[in-house]
C-alpha cells in the first residue's frame, strides 16, 4: 500500500508542470486546464476508455470509443443494450472477454450502484472486468484518489528513472512501490495521465527522447547509459501453432450460415462461422462434420491469425447450399442483416478468403 502520509514530491510537481503544457488530447480525457476550471471527468467514459485500452493502442481505440459513447452515452444505456449489438460494435477490437465483462459491469453498476460508478477503490475491484490497474486508473483519473497506476508505459518510466534491472514480471512489485511513492495526494488524476503520457511520447521503448524529458536530470538510467535497455524482460516462450477448419456456407437466396460462439472461451459470444476445435495437430483434417449437407470444397490458401498465446492456421471450406437445407448447427442470416464488420478479425479474414469462391 502507498504511504498515505506522503503528500508530493518535487519530481511529481515537475511532471505535472510538463503535463500542463504537453498533455495529449483524448476524446475521453478532461484537459488539465479544464480540470482546474472545475470540469469533472465522467467515470463512465474513463472506465470505457481504460477497458478498451487494455492491450490495444490509442489510435485503434479512438474510433471504437466514439462509436460506443455515441450509441450508448451513459452506463444505463449500455446496460440496456442487446448483447449481440455490443459484441458487433466490439468486433475487431480483440480480447473479447472485455466486451462480455463490459456488459456485466454496466449492468452491475445500474443494479447495485444506482447507475453511478462508485468512488471507492475496493468497490470498483468487485465489479466484473475491473482488475487492480483499471481500478487504480478509474480511482485516480475519475475521482482524483491517490492510487498509483502501473501500465507498460509507467513500468518503463519507473525502471529507467530508478535504473532497476530486475526483469519483468518479477520487477512489478518493485516498480509499483516506486510509482506509489511518486503519486501525489493532489491532482492524482492528472499525475496518472502525465506519467502515462511521458512513457508514450518521451520515454519510449526505442530511442527515448531523454534530452527533452522533464525527468532527465534525476533519471539514473540516463546517467548510467542504460535507459535503452530497460526495462529488462524475462524471455517469452515460443508460441505454439494450432490448426482448425471453418465452414462458410451460403444459400442460393443469399443467406449466410453463421453461429454465435459459446460465451466462455476465445471469441466468446461473438458471431462466427461453424467449424472444428483448434488443435495442436499439424494437419487440419476434418474431424468435425460439416454443419449441413452440401458440396463442401476447400478454398486454396489458409487463414493465419495470432492470439496472445498461440498462432492459428485455418483451412476454409465453402459451399453454395439449396434454400431448403437444414443446418445441424448455426443459423442462417439474411444478406440484409449480415454485416462482415460484426465478425471478429479472424472470422472476417476467413470471410475475405472465402468470398471469391461464391
Amino acid at each position: 500500500m502507498r504511504d498515505i502520509s506522503h503528500n508530493s514530491d518535487p519530481l511529481s510537481d515537475r511532471l505535472l508542470a510538463w503535463y500542463d503544457i504537453h498533455a495529449r488530447r483524448m476524446p475521453w480525457r478532461v484537459s488539465p486546464q479544464d480540470r482546474k476550471a472545475g470540469v469533472l471527468p465522467d467515470p463512465y467514459r474513463v472506465w470505457m476508455s481504460e477497458v478498451m485500452l487494455q492491450q490495444t493502442t490509442v489510435v485503434t481505440v479512438k474510433d471504437y470509443f466514439q462509436r460506443f459513447t455515441e450509441r450508448w452515452p451513459t452506463v444505463s444505456d449500455l446496460a440496456a443494450a442487446q448483447d449481440a449489438d455490443v459484441m458487433g460494435e466490439w468486433a475487431g477490437l480483440g480480447y473479447y472477454a472485455r466486451a462480455r465483462n463490459l456488459l456485466k459491469c454496466a449492468r452491475q453498476v445500474v443494479a447495485n450502484h444506482g447507475g453511478v460508478f462508485p468512488a471507492d477503490h475496493a468497490a470498483l475491484l468487485r465489479l466484473p472486468g475491473i482488475g487492480p490497474y483499471t481500478a487504480a486508473a478509474i480511482s485516480s483519473i475519475a475521482f482524483d484518489l491517490p492510487h498509483a497506476v502501473l501500465d507498460g508505459n509507467v513500468e518503463r518510466v519507473m525502471a529507467r528513472l530508478r535504473d532497476i534491472h530486475t526483469p519483468l514480471p518479477e520487477a512489478k512489485p518493485i516498480l509499483m512501490r516506486e510509482a506509489e511513492i511518486l503519486t501525489p495526494d493532489q491532482r492524482a488524476g492528472d499525475y496518472a495521465q502525465a506519467v502515462m503520457d511521458l512513457g508514450a511520447t518521451i520515454c519510449t521503448p526505442r530511442n527515448p527522447a531523454c534530452g527533452i524529458c522533464p525527468w532527465s536530470e534525476p533519471c539514473k538510467a540516463r546517467a548510467e547509459g542504460t535507459a535503452p535497455t530497460l526495462p529488462k524482460k524475462t524471455p517469452k516462450k515460443a508460441k505454439p501453432t494450432r490448426h482448425g477448419i471453418l465452414y462458410i456456407g451460403r444459400r442460393k437466396d443469399g443467406a449466410w450460415l453463421l453461429e454465435t460462439r459459446p460465451e466462455k472461451g476465445l471469441l466468446g459470444g461473438m458471431l462466427g462461422w461453424p467449424g472444428s476445435d483448434w488443435t495442436d495437430k499439424d494437419s487440419p483434417i476434418p474431424e468435425t462434420p460439416a454443419p449441413c449437407a452440401g458440396d463442401w470444397q476447400m478454398v486454396p490458401g489458409e487463414v493465419r491469425h495470432t492470439f496472445t498465446h498461440f498462432h492459428l492456421r485455418l483451412a476454409i471450406y465453402v459451399a453454395t447450399l439449396p434454400d431448403e437445407v437444414t443446418a445441424e448447427r448455426g443459423h442462417f442470416a439474411a444478406p440484409e442483416t449480415f454485416r462482415p464488420s460484426d465478425l471478429p478479425t479472424v472470422m472476417r479474414k476467413a470471410f475475405d478468403l472465402a468470398r471469391s469462391a461464391f
